[in-house]
């Protein structure tokens, strides 16, 4: 009888430039390691075995130089993302910033009781075209204004004040150019016609006259000739700016006022602000989008539940 041949038990060896499937040395390796673990029986197949090196051998210097590769790769790649992501999120603001919308907060009370000491809003920087001032730093690339349309009377707007134009101020549109603007007795006249007002309940709180938080202010509802109707104080009788000569806009500039009127450094104050060119409007107020205390900061967060005016959030402003 022929006695049958057992086959060997003895692993048959791996070339060293080629693993199992075609796959170079060091993927070869990464295969064997995953199935090592995935191994429910805790044993080692044939292809582990031809591929590990043998007891008390060194392991080829192939594997640890391309996991060593591998890692450096994923560094890179990892650094290379997170500044593309940086990159683009800076320019999408940018370009929001520019010619969409520009955040603006209130730092004085002179547009009370429409806007307070510590509101935030939106400005939209398209409502009224582009100058060079719609763009940061303000670059004095071109003059004029691209995409222009004028501000209509009543708007709230932002502008650069023209004796310094590194200073925003917010106002109220008045006078339209070649508008004649005149205030008698703490009344406003638009060419040689007094604004129609009616009295309204005292306006209390949020120190309007910078004297007293308690102090009772007079105030009216005044709508102008185009129908845009608006809040206005009126802190003292005959206040210093209650009676002043005829204003006559020029061309292409626009009056521009306070709602507080006696506590407001406006277009009648010629020689601090003065008719404001077309050139220098920002942009056009339109909402609200958060609102804290007078004297309180929006940094300090613990404080809000308190501080932050809940019911200014989100108003459209007018």
């Amino acid at each position: 009888m022929h006695r049958r041949e057992q086959p060997s038990k003895t692993p048959q060896a791996v070339l060293p430039n080629q693993g199992e499937f075609g796959f170079a040395p060091e993927f070869a390796f990464n295969i064997s390691i995953e199935d090592h673990f995935l191994d429910a029986n805790g044993t080692l197949d044939s292809r582990e075995e031809s591929v590990l090196p043998p007891c008390g051998r060194k392991p080829p210097p192939e594997f640890g130089k391309a996991m060593s590769v591998t890692s450096g790769t994923k560094t890179e790649s990892g650094l290379g993302e997170t500044i593309r992501v940086v990159i683009h999120a800076l320019l999408i603001a940018l370009v929001i910033r520019t010619f969409l919308f520009q955040p603006f907060n209130i730092p004085s009370g002179s547009m009370k009781a429409t806007l307070l000491v510590g509101d935030y809003l939106f400005v939209s920087k398209y409502s009224y075209g582009y100058s060079h001032y719609s763009i940061p730093l303000s670059p004095p690339l071109f003059s004029g204004r691209i995409f222009g349309s004028e501000p209509s009377r009543g708007d709230i707007v932002v502008f650069r004040l023209p004796k310094d134009d590194s200073t925003d101020y917010i106002k109220r549109v008045i006078g339209l150019p070649g508008d004649r603007i005149q205030m008698k007795e703490g009344l406003l006249y638009i060419n040689e016609t007094p604004v129609k007002r009616e009295r309204l309940s005292d306006f209390i709180g949020e120190d309007p006259c910078g004297s007293d938080a308690t102090a009772r202010v007079k105030r009216w509802k005044e709508t102008l000739p185009n129908g845009v109707s608006y809040e206005s104080l009126d802190c003292v009788d005959n206040g210093f700016y209650d009676n002043t000569n005829v204003y006559t806009v020029p061309a292409g500039h626009f009056f521009m006022m306070g709602d507080n009127r006696d506590n407001s450094t406006d277009s009648r104050v010629l020689s601090a602000v003065g008719y404001v060119p077309f050139e220098n409007i920002v942009g056009r107020a339109q909402m609200i989008f958060f609102s804290i205390a007078e004297g309180e900061h929006a940094w300090m967060f613990w404080r809000w539940p308190t501080a932050v005016r809940w019911n200014r959030f989100f108003t459209i402003v007018r």
